[in-house]
């Protein structure tokens, strides 16, 4: 069982000819809402992969709650640990797409920052996966309950507890956040994973890069929830036993598929989708 500990948001979504520069008005975009929330994408995309899934998070006791958790419902995520708490609002995040499939986004946390230290206080947690869209003290409680492998994916990029870093059995970052954070990602038997948009990504351990993929050639659509794909493919390859190589080209090739497809969630791959696409 893998425990995420994550975001839950509902995704506003404007795609359009070009995105906006500052100060800049684009007119002509088509609005979709779409679950979505980093914590909330990982764990239904490592559902899709064939994981079991348990959801620690929060939402607003208000009309946008069982819209942004119903595709996780459906999909089978264990949400006993995800909490409805009166006065806040469920997340939302107001996504912008240009016609390359680039995108701007801006999150409204709500109930996110709500999601307490003590709401993992006494939880059994076996495997676990967390996002910095929740607090940082309440990733550091679970991972400390955590008796298996611990996949922390650092975004947004933000000062956190080193003994937070130091509890990760693999941290997950794009090149802006591997820059921000520096040296501090490398530890002894740490892997660490470094997303490089369309160039790939690769994998280091103990301060040496020990892999490298490249994507498929795919028809990009959206971006929104490839680099979360990324994530939980890698983790759920990693937690089954497939070779570092093997599972960072695993995780490459799903994060590819979610961006042929509009969304976050409704985009994210199945693991039947992947197997084809490696075979193909």
């Amino acid at each position: 069982m893998i425990t995420v500990v994550g975001s839950v948001n509902l995704d506003f979504v404007a795609s359009g000819k070009s995105l906006p520069h500052a100060g800049e008005t684009v007119t002509g975009a088509r609005l979709a809402r779409h679950p979505g929330g980093k914590g909330a994408n990982q764990a239904l995309a490592a559902r899709r992969l064939g994981a079991d899934v348990r959801l620690v998070a929060a939402v607003g006791n208000d009309d946008m709650a069982e819209e942004a958790l119903k595709l996780l419902r459906h999909g089978g995520v264990d949400l006993s640990a995800t909490q409805y708490i009166n006065g806040e609002t469920t997340g939302v995040a107001l996504i912008a797409v240009s016609a390359e499939g680039e995108n701007q986004i801006i999150v409204c946390p709500g109930a996110n920052d709500a999601l307490d230290p003590g709401d993992v206080e006494g939880a059994t947690i076996e495997h676990m996966m967390g996002v910095l869209e929740v607090p940082a003290a309440t990733l550091l409680a679970a991972a400390e309950r955590a008796t298996g492998f611990v996949a922390l994916n650092l975004a947004p990029a933000m000062k956190i507890p080193e003994a937070l870093i130091a509890r990760a059995s693999l941290l997950i970052v794009n090149e802006t956040e591997a820059a921000f954070y520096g040296p501090a990602l490398h530890g002894p038997g740490r892997y660490v994973a470094i997303s490089l948009g369309a160039a790939g990504a690769q994998l280091w351990k103990d301060g040496e890069m020990i892999a490298s993929a490249a994507p498929p050639d795919v028809k990009v659509i959206d971006t929104t929830g490839a680099g979360d794909t990324f994530s939980a493919a890698l983790t759920v390859s990693l937690i089954k036993g497939k070779s570092p190589e093997d599972a960072l080209t695993y995780a490459v090739t799903a994060g590819s598929l979610a961006c042929t497809k509009p969304g976050a969630q409704p985009s994210l791959p199945r693991r039947a989708e992947v197997e084809a696409l490696l075979k193909s």
